[in-house]
């Protein structure tokens, strides 16, 4: 067995972890951290987590990041479910030593730090570890990811897009002077699990918001290789992410030629599934799938594609363990099916 530990084992994300590690085939949960001073400190994981009442004896430790090279060098496996700044901050402590490194946050998936700093609001000052980490989209990076020491694993609004954008760029099918066109709306649990009134159920709405600012843009856009016009929104539901995204082709792409990309790459990928429907969030919630349809108006070149998604599970936690499923040699479903 891999041990593993998380950092931020309070959170929504942190609760998904908890869940597929606990259960994994391979990987062993031995501890799992929450910041310093943290109220959750020293509590069981069911008294944090009702749901995993019962169900692991784990108590929830509080971390020394003095302790960080230490801890690094204790574990096969970290995972980190942090803020940017607290990955930021402690990536070298951390990097190049026995664990790999699985991070959640932000903080190292955008290449050009001058972008990360205009969009995160800090100057990144880990360049090294920036240029060596491997963005973390299993289904499009995986030999990267299977020696990689440091995977930044992406956003959730970027797997949801870029799962179903990616085969049209990678084959050139797109027209370069239109831009595609993506709305996406979340749930509440994406806002994650301190309270907020912007996010509290009762007062949500269905709303834009970070529109033509959303830090995850350039994320989308540097992963996909052309520039996007991208609108989130924030629905009344706890959690998923239905991504709707409009892209005009290039004159001469047939129904066929689609059909035939998106077929070529998602057919041996399990936690993709193409369908032959258009996918609703209750058909993904508390999955680790991303669903896909499309369809094709030949007269007018422009292709709608629809990509579902658990924004906890294939946008942030199971996606982790798909990365690690691959740097550990294991098939990339392991554990999440």
């Amino acid at each position: 067995m891999i041990s593993t530990c998380i950092i931020g084992a309070s959170g929504y994300t942190g609760a998904e972890l908890i869940k597929i590690l606990i259960r994994h085939p391979h990987f062993s949960l031995d501890t799992c951290y929450v910041s310093a001073g943290s109220a959750d400190s020293d509590k069981p994981i069911g008294a944090i987590h009702p749901q995993l009442f019962g169900q692991t004896e784990l108590v929830t430790q509080s971390l020394d990041s003095g302790e960080l090279s230490q801890i690094a060098e204790q574990y096969g496996a970290i995972f980190l479910a942090t803020p940017h700044e607290a990955s930021h901050d402690w990536a070298q402590a951390l990097s190049g030593k026995k664990a790999k490194i699985f991070d959640l946050s932000g903080a190292f998936r955008l290449k050009d730090a001058r972008v990360f700093e205009q969009f995160y609001g800090f100057q990144h000052q880990e360049t090294g570890v920036l240029s060596s980490a491997v963005y973390g989209l299993a289904e499009w990076h995986e030999d990267a990811i299977k020696t990689a020491s440091f995977i930044a694993v992406p956003g959730c609004y970027p797997t949801a897009s870029l799962l179903a954008l990616k085969p049209m760029t990678e084959a050139g099918f797109l027209d370069p002077n239109v831009r595609p066109i993506i709305n996406a709306t979340s749930g509440v649990s994406g806002a994650g699990r301190k309270p907020s009134m912007t996010t509290s159920y009762f007062e949500v709405s269905l709303q834009a918001y970070g529109v033509l600012g959303h830090r995850h843009t350039p994320e989308i856009e540097e992963y996909c290789g052309t520039s996007v016009i991208f609108t989130p929104h924030l629905g009344q539901f706890k959690r998923g992410i239905l991504a709707t995204i409009t892209m005009r082709l290039r004159t001469g792409i047939t129904t066929a030629d689609i059909q035939q990309k998106f077929e070529q790459h998602y057919a041996n990928q399990p936690m993709v599934r193409l369908r032959d429907s258009w996918p609703k969030i209750d058909d993904v919630a508390n999955t680790a799938f991303c669903d896909i349809h499309w369809k094709f108006d030949e007269d007018s070149g422009y292709l709608v594609v629809c990509s579902a998604i658990d924004n906890l599970l294939k946008g942030a936690a199971s996606q982790a363990v798909q990365c690690a499923n691959l740097v550990f040699n294991q098939a990339t479903e392991t554990g999440l099916l």
